[in-house]
């Protein structure tokens, strides 16, 4: 069986759910990871995050690269929870150096050595994506697809609840729109649809049971996050976007247009979809959320 290949670009360290999606893919026998990439806030510490859980699951063959701290072109507030790194890093840990090469360098590399093989799993803000396509062109002919956590369909209005607006567009919604209009073919996953597959305290006491380093830090991770939440749960956004490259058919989808919002006072980061059969962009609107959550408990405690 030929193995995807894939680059994961990830805000690691905020919400566990960067952490999952990581090891979700690591375990993955379908998933060939090239490389991991970091960005926002601050991606060296998010690098280290990154190579401490390789390092945990015994993997020493995967480049990581640290890439943008801010957006492309806005002074923004970073969001930052203060928690990154517990849990996880020790100080020891500070040791822990990605490679020389700038993750957006490494993008271009990689996508160019491979042509038409590469798909890059974003589930972070996609700064360092547009910086690749905007210091390399060439790549948007070369990458096979963009598989994205990020934006809001709501294209059936099926849930009036949810807000219109999602963090990784959100904190550079300029590079978002760079990325929506290079025409590269992208799977978008929403929140509208992640926020329908949660995991809970009957979850966790499953991971616990597990007993490894990995899954016990794993447990760690989920408490802090859970604990800053103030919950007993939280959506499995980020895996569910990964779970794409290896089960499609978790997810329904069509293709639309979208069209990011960057102007707006309250509506800058804001995604609108509209359904449209020749757009390069599909979107998930649906999702089988008990074969998905029952998968995902399978591979993180395998």
């Amino acid at each position: 069986m030929m193995k995807k290949k894939i680059i994961i670009d990830t805000d690691i360290g905020s919400d566990v759910d960067d952490a999952i999606a990581l090891v979700l893919a690591l375990k993955s026998p379908e998933l060939k990871v090239e490389g991991i990439t970091t960005v926002y806030g601050d991606s060296m510490l998010r690098a280290q995050i990154v190579l401490k859980l390789l390092e945990l699951m015994d993997i020493d063959n995967i480049p990581v690269a640290a890439g943008i701290d801010k957006p492309l072109l806005r002074e923004r507030e970073i969001w930052w929870t203060g928690h990154e790194g517990k849990g996880i890093l020790t100080d020891e840990d500070k040791n822990l150096k990605p490679i020389d090469k700038h993750a957006v360098d490494f993008l271009i590399e990689k996508i160019m050595e491979n042509p038409g093989e590469i798909t890059l799993v974003t589930i972070g803000p996609l700064t360092n994506i547009a910086a690749a396509i905007i210091k390399e062109p060439k790549i948007i002919e070369n990458v096979k697809e963009i598989v994205m956590m990020g934006g809001v369909a709501r294209i059936f209005d099926n849930a009036p609840e949810i807000r219109y607006i999602e963090h990784n567009i959100h904190c550079d919604s300029e590079a978002a729109l760079v990325v929506f209009n290079s025409n590269i073919p992208i799977t978008m996953v929403g929140l509208d649809v992640t926020l329908k597959v949660p995991i809970n305290r009957t979850h966790l006491q499953r991971i616990k049971n597990v007993g490894t380093n990995l899954t016990d830090t794993l447990v760690r991770l989920i408490e802090i996050w859970w604990g800053f939440l103030k919950s007993d749960s939280s959506c499995m956004h980020d895996p569910l976007a990964l779970s794409y490259c290896i089960h499609p058919e978790f997810l329904k989808t069509v293709n639309c247009k979208v069209i990011v919002e960057t102007h707006g006072k309250y509506t800058d980061g804001q995604t609108i979809v509209i359904p449209d059969k020749n757009s390069n962009v599909k979107v998930a609107y649906d999702v089988d959320n008990e074969k998905f959550v029952e998968f995902l408990m399978e591979r993180i405690c395998s």
